[in-house]
């Protein structure tokens, strides 16, 4: 059995072991693969696991031994399922690995927008607060959680567990979900479940959650934006296309809303156009919320766990067939 890693650094980037995957084959593992060897690295594998390298309609026709695909990740829009389907190709993804680790991230951010710990550690370091006259000083307005509204966008796994952190700062939580949703949950107190526009008005802290599909592209525009407080911050760390991004960065620019704090962008890396790259107020960063070394075992344990299942005949976490 003859297993193909396209992209293994981002998973394990020298502090995991491929040990475990290789009891089920001969396992190459390529860090990166760039789009023109992708069809060359899987023509002789029976089985590919890959995190964001797309193995799209032409890389998989032709490939006779092919018969399982395994997505190091939850979304799995890098593989065309559809052309998958077509040859008999299992997908897998690993959709519950990260939970506690994004939302955690989620108020890094957020504190990080509260309080602007760097900024003034930097301020230190170069001698700002051995200059002060005061025993302590600020160089931005600190910010109080407690009594402050967060709006959550998508009330998924990730969305409740957000919600029962923000309950222990002492916040107000609103949801925006699909009708019919429960808003209540275990160990989470009373949510409130309010249409988005209701939810965009009244809160201080917006923070996305929910899957990119059709229906939720570009869901926070310059219409959304405008229903925002000036004092509300943004924080995303779902995908990246929920945004306009050109309409939220005119936000930031324009002083409409006071922050954000992203660590998802339509297109990853970003080129030097992106306009959050130079948007005032804002925190951009690499896509990490889900890569604590916790969560990256998780999922590396449960990508081997779905390889067995399906050599067992039994795939589990299937994308393709349902």
């Amino acid at each position: 059995m003859h297993i193909v890693v396209l992209d293994g650094f981002t998973l394990n980037p020298g502090d995991l072991s491929w040990e475990e995957l290789e009891r089920h084959g001969f396992v190459t593992v390529y860090d990166r693969t760039p789009p023109e060897l992708v069809k060359e690295r899987i023509q002789e594998s029976d089985i590919v696991l890959t995190n964001k390298t797309p193995l799209s309609k032409e890389a998989l026709t032709g490939l006779n031994r092919l018969k399982y695909i395994g997505v190091l990740a939850t979304g799995y829009n890098v593989v065309d399922v559809k052309a998958a389907s077509s040859q008999g190709i299992v997908v897998t993804n690993v959709p519950t690995y990260g939970t506690d680790s994004v939302a955690q991230f989620v108020f890094a951010l957020i504190l990080e927008l509260c309080h602007k710990i760097g900024m003034h550690s930097d301020s230190v370091r170069a001698g700002g607060w051995e200059e002060s006259p005061d025993f302590c000083y600020t160089l931005s307005r600190q910010i109080a959680l407690a009594g402050k509204t967060l709006g959550i966008v998508g009330y998924g796994r990730i969305g409740k567990q957000v919600s029962r952190l923000a309950q222990a700062f002492g916040m107000r939580v609103m949801v925006a979900g699909r009708e019919g949703r429960v808003a209540s949950e275990a160990g989470v107190e009373f949510v409130e479940r309010v249409p988005l526009e209701h939810l965009l008005v009244a809160s201080d802290f917006v923070s996305l959650h929910c899957p990119l599909t059709p229906e939720t592209e570009g869901l926070i525009n310059a219409e959304r934006i405008a229903l925002m407080k000036p004092s509300a911050f943004l924080i995303n760390t779902s995908r990246g296309g929920l945004l306009v991004e050109q309409h939220v960065a005119n936000a930031l620019n324009e002083g409409h809303i006071a922050g954000a704090a992203l660590d998802v962008l339509s297109s990853e890396p970003p080129g030097k156009e992106n306009p959050f790259v130079y948007a005032r107020n804002c925190i951009v960063t690499p896509h990490m919320a889900w890569a604590t070394f916790e969560a990256r075992s998780r999922l590396m344990d449960i990508a081997v766990g779905n390889v067995a299942a399906f050599l067992q005949g039994k795939p589990i976490n299937s994308v393709y067939p349902a």
